[in-house]
């Protein structure tokens, strides 16, 4: 299964990728995550991340490419997160899986409302010393501004404020707007409404991933 996932920051698409990538035992290759990783090591990557732009494609495309190469991802099939953002992406990832005869199944768009997603993702927060996760607003932990798992201190991140966000979703639809009209023309695009539950949106993409 060779799959692209769609949709605005905190539309809940990171976490649909996840529980796909778990149920068919394929690579979650999540660009955001890449990115912020690279970030610690490259000021120019974190100069961007930080100010919720986004990394220009031709770098884009070499950091896709080494995390399709490894491991046999090809043969065995992925979930993509945050790639194709732009319409030339799009294009570049069909002309690259050409290459080695294979394509896409589906690509998945979860849709939802600007000012929820504004209130989700500027409601999260992260522990600095484990790594977990919590929303002020659906999952907030026991103790304010505390990790209940090892108790280290919450932060938001940068690219998690009000502001940020706003920029972050009007890039995403000034450039992913075409990439949806383009999985919509070859008819691959499925669209998820985004605003239900965790559970409800994943039971929505299965009965989907099920009759392909």
């Amino acid at each position: 299964m060779k799959i692209v996932i769609l949709g605005p920051p905190g539309s809940g698409k990171g976490t649909q990728a996840k529980f796909i990538a778990e149920e068919y035992k394929i690579p979650n290759i999540c660009m955001g995550d890449i990115f912020r990783k690279l970030s610690k090591e490259d000021e120019y990557i974190k100069k961007i991340v930080n100010s919720g732009g986004l990394i220009p494609d031709k770098k884009t495309e070499e950091i896709l490419i080494n995390a399709l190469e490894k491991d046999d991802v090809l043969h065995r099939g992925f979930i993509l997160d945050g790639f194709p953002r732009t319409i030339a992406q799009a294009e570049f990832l069909d002309n690259y899986l050409k290459k080695y005869q294979t394509k896409l199944d589906v690509a998945f768009l979860i849709d939802v409302a600007q000012e929820v997603l504004v209130r989700r993702i500027s409601s999260r927060r992260i522990c600095r010393n484990c790594g977990a996760v919590y929303n002020l607003i659906s999952n907030p932990p026991e103790i304010e501004g505390k990790c209940d798992i090892c108790g280290g201190e919450l932060y938001q991140r940068d690219d998690d404020k009000a502001d940020v966000i706003r920029n972050r979703i009007k890039k995403y639809n000034e450039t992913t707007k075409e990439v949806v009209d383009y999985y919509r023309n070859i008819s691959i695009l499925k669209v998820v409404d985004g605003k239900g539950s965790i559970q409800e949106v994943y039971s929505i993409v299965m009965d989907i991933l099920e009759t392909l």
